[in-house]
C-alpha cells in the first residue's frame, strides 16, 4: 500500500469533438426544419437559406462525432498496450 505507485489518470480523449458534433447535429436539424417551414413561429421559418445551411451543419456534426469516436478508440487501444 505505501510503496505502490500512484494511479495514472485517464485522459479524456475525443469527448470534446463528440460533444460539439452532437450540438452541431441538433442545431443543423433544427435549422433544416425551420428552413423548410416545418417548425414555425420564428424569423428563420420559411427562409430557404436555412434549409441549405442546416444539413451542412448537421453533416459537419456527424463528421465530428465520427472523428471523436475514432480518437477515443485509438486512445483505448494505446492504453491496452
Amino acid at each position: 500500500m505505501v510503496n505502490e505507485p500512484a494511479p495514472t489518470l485517464k485522459q479524456l480523449k475525443g469527448w470534446l469533438p463528440m460533444a460539439l458534433g452532437v450540438l452541431a447535429t441538433v442545431v443543423g436539424a433544427l435549422w433544416t426544419l425551420q428552413g423548410f417551414d416545418i417548425l414555425t413561429d420564428s424569423r428563420m421559418s420559411g427562409v430557404m437559406l436555412f434549409s441549405v445551411i442546416g444539413p451542412v451543419v448537421a453533416i459537419a456534426g456527424l463528421i465530428l462525432i465520427i472523428f471523436g469516436e475514432r480518437l477515443r478508440s485509438r486512445s483505448k487501444r494505446a492504453e491496452a498496450l
